[in-house]
């Protein structure tokens, strides 16, 4: 079989639990572009009772021992790490699906995905649209599949799910009998791997718009060009979980098809929706009165233009909500997101009513939840606005953290109130 060989540094990588291993860590390939492989560890193996959960004696895992290499396996040769998906190009080019001896198939990948579209329906989620399969916590790597309604979206972001997108497609079919599968292989970061952005067709047919509810609230989505793979399904428990405090005057800020907003406006009888786009905005208005709430103001504007007026003209909300797309989509974007991140959160906290509540997400993986949190006291402190934390959220049951993985986690909500 295929194989790759990890360097020692990448093995005890791997045996902390996470599944993903970078390139500098591999240090011998005998595999083809988007192939399921054998890995393999360069030493003996762990000792007889032993583990590699701490390196040896006087050793180090990030370098050989004196005299010693990490290009030719040591004394009793390579031992097998597990199996993954592989790829050619990526800077990740291991995504682990197996430990040991446990083999990887196609076989695995349906039973993988009969297991989460089990996990959801054990959910009993009130909803028509949410996800299916959420890669590495459902052990799944790069492979995401969100159902809306009749319909179901795949993104296979890698080179191993793209080259077994036929078995996925075709179990899907079987367990599911979805009218259309639509592929939204069109994120950027499939050119990482080497592989076309493309929008296509993989079964049945997809119609222009697609009804879809989230509790109280309907949706017509646009499978083929909306944001994501039609919907941010992420948010919808934050949205049922800002309706709790939610009253008076509402401004819900980056809206995009108005999520946040219809799902409160039947409490806020003054609410403003805001975002970027005029498309959105258009969605917004069509939603809204979809759902019997035409007293939805959506307006198109820059959302820091519009906050940093509002605040001059004195504006007062009881209720702002703050769901900017994510800022920080590297490491070195994170210095200049924390900036916007605390200006946003500054602004709204100085348009917040005494004893409103302000909802503030952040999508920004590279954000982590206690950067997040420092952004909002520092705010806090310099808006001279004393906050309250009434809760603190984070994305909806279908999208799963894997422990050991942060990369799962990556959507934070703040409920927070103005305690004067």
């Amino acid at each position: 079989m295929s194989s790759v060989t990890l360097s020692p540094r990448g093995e005890q990588r791997l045996r902390s639990g996470h599944p993903w291993i970078y390139r500098a860590d591999v240090i011998d390939v005998d595999a083809q572009a988007g192939e399921i492989v054998q890995v393999l560890g360069v030493g003996k193996g762990p000792p007889k009772g032993g583990h590699y959960d701490r390196p040896p004696k006087g050793g180090h895992y990030d370098r050989p021992p004196k005299g010693g290499h990490y290009d030719r396996p040591a004394k009793g040769g390579p031992h097998l790490l597990g199996y993954a998906l592989f790829s050619d190009q990526s800077q990740i080019p291991i995504r682990m699906l197996t430990r040991g001896e446990a083999p990887a198939d196609e076989g695995l990948i349906r039973a993988r995905i009969s297991a989460a579209i089990m996990m959801r329906e054990d959910l009993g989620l009130e909803a028509t649209a949410y996800r299916l399969v959420h890669g590495e916590a459902d052990l799944l790597p790069s492979l995401i599949v969100d159902r809306y309604g009749d319909y179901l979206v795949v993104q296979a972001l890698s080179q191993g799910m793209d080259r077994l997108t036929p078995v996925i497609v075709n179990h899907l079919v079987e367990t599911l009998n979805p009218k259309g599968i639509l592929a939204r292989n069109d994120p950027k970061v499939r050119a990482l791997e080497g592989l076309p952005q493309a929008v296509e067709v993989l079964h049945g047919e997809i119609p222009d718009s697609v009804v879809v509810h989230e509790g109280p609230v309907e949706y017509d989505v646009d499978l083929r060009r909306g944001q994501k793979t039609g919907l941010f399904l992420d948010q919808r428990e934050n949205r049922d979980a800002a309706a709790r405090y939610a009253g008076g005057r509402l401004l819900d800020c980056f809206s995009y098809h108005g999520g946040f907003a219809l799902r409160l406006a039947s409490q806020c009888p003054d609410t403003e929706a805001l975002d970027v786009s005029a498309d959105a905005v258009a969605r917004i208005k069509a939603n809204a009165i979809r759902n019997g709430v035409p007293h939805i103001a959506a307006r198109e504007v820059n959302v820091f233009d519009e906050l940093r007026r509002l605040e001059k003209a004195g504006a007062q909300y009881d209720t702002i909500v703050l769901d900017p797309p994510a800022f920080a989509k590297n490491k070195a974007s994170v210095p200049n997101a924390v900036a916007g991140y605390k200006e946003i959160n500054l602004r709204a906290m100085r348009l917040l009513s005494p004893g409103g509540h302000l909802i503030t997400c952040s999508c920004s993986y590279n954000v982590n939840e206690a950067l997040f949190g420092d952004v909002i006291h520092e705010a806090s402190a310099d808006s001279r606005v004393p906050m309250a934390i009434v809760e603190k959220r984070m994305q909806g049951r279908d999208h799963p953290v894997l422990v050991g993985v942060p990369e799962t986690y990556y959507l934070k909500c703040f409920i927070l109130r103005r305690v004067e």
